[in-house]
């Protein structure tokens, strides 16, 4: 297995090698991995598991140069060990991301189903209220897929609909215009990645987000494809991107059918595709239920006051959930 390493201070490039470039030497000998360097990127070569840990290792070693201008051979040294002792206690509910320091970690059994649907499957949907951490969870997980290069690119894909409103011509360029509708999925990776990384990685086309209607005729190999606010695709849109699928890629669906922005004589594409692919070997659907909300306490008591399954509700929703709960 490869995988590139992007250095956060190219400027700092001698203390994260060391003299001599000791410290790369100790990592290639302690993994067994093979560690070459190419302007501002750091190539590791070897078994996943081993290519995996040497990674941990320069991750902690990249964030102690932020805060310091040097590093001893002691701190390699403690990087190794804790990246070795994190591995084994590594749960199977935690995802191998950090936010403020800490790894994001399932909270509920909903959302440890999630999890472990997105990396056990191709083809993951997941349908739940606001709060559950569906679009949170899937980018998370395609995050720590592509540090431990397991897919090379992360896709982000959004339906342009609007909630409710029209908010008419918008000024700016393409991307000006769209941001809006992306900016959920831009505040998710801002969270596990710092500004520049997440800006390094747009420019080299190793994150992509992007309009749903701009995914005609591709084929995406080697990548983590996620559709957020799914609901508000129609069926034919839905089997456009689910057939982008390609080669060694994962593709991750997610939506809460009880916020349907679709006019009222259009079917949901999501829940179209739920009960179309039903019981497909490699195609997971899972449902978060409100238990799942983990946002402030009071979304949950909202949630339930707007209940889908009351007589003023969408009940678009339902067949969903009926599905699902088979």
């Amino acid at each position: 297995m490869n995988l590139n390493i992007t250095l956060e201070h190219p400027e700092k490039k001698l203390a994260l090698f060391g003299a001599a470039d000791r410290h790369l030497r100790l990592i290639r000998d302690t993994f067994g991995v093979q560690l070459t360097c190419r302007e501002d990127e750091l190539r590791l070569g070897g078994e996943p598991e081993a290519v995996s840990r040497a990674a941990a290792v320069l991750e902690q070693m990249q964030k102690k140069l932020r805060r310091q201008d040097w590093l001893s051979i002691d701190d390699v040294g403690q990087a190794i060990g804790r990246a070795v002792e994190q591995q084994r206690e590594k749960s199977a509910d935690e995802i191998d991301v950090y936010v403020k320091g800490h790894a994001v970690k399932a909270k509920t059994e909903g959302q440890k189903r999630y999890v472990e649907a997105m990396l056990q499957n191709d083809l993951t949907f997941c349908i739940g209220p606001a709060g559950t951490g569906k679009t949170y969870l899937a980018v998370a997980a395609a995050a720590s897929l592509l540090k431990h290069g397991q897919v090379r690119r992360i896709v982000l894909a959004r339906p342009a609909v609007e909630a409710g409103e029209r908010l008419g011509f918008l000024p700016g360029d393409l991307q000006a215009k769209v941001n809006p509708y992306l900016r959920p999925l831009f505040d998710a990776l801002h969270d596990m990645m710092d500004f520049e990384q997440v800006k390094r990685f747009m420019v080299n086309d190793v994150i992509e987000v992007i309009p749903l209607a701009f995914m005609r005729g591709r084929t995406l190999n080697d990548s983590v494809i996620i559709l957020d606010e799914a609901q508000n695709t129609t069926p034919s849109q839905m089997l456009m991107f689910l057939t982008r699928l390609g080669h060694d890629s994962k593709m991750i669906v997610t939506g809460d059918t009880s916020q349907v922005d679709l006019p009222e004589d259009v079917r949901s594409g999501l829940v179209d595709a739920v009960e179309r692919l039903s019981g497909i070997k490699g195609i997971a659907q899972v449902q978060l239920e409100r238990g799942d909300i983990v946002r402030h306490r009071l979304v949950q008591n909202i949630v339930d006051a707007y209940d889908p399954g009351d007589a003023s509700g969408d009940r678009r929703a339902l067949p969903v959930r009926r599905q699902i709960e088979k």
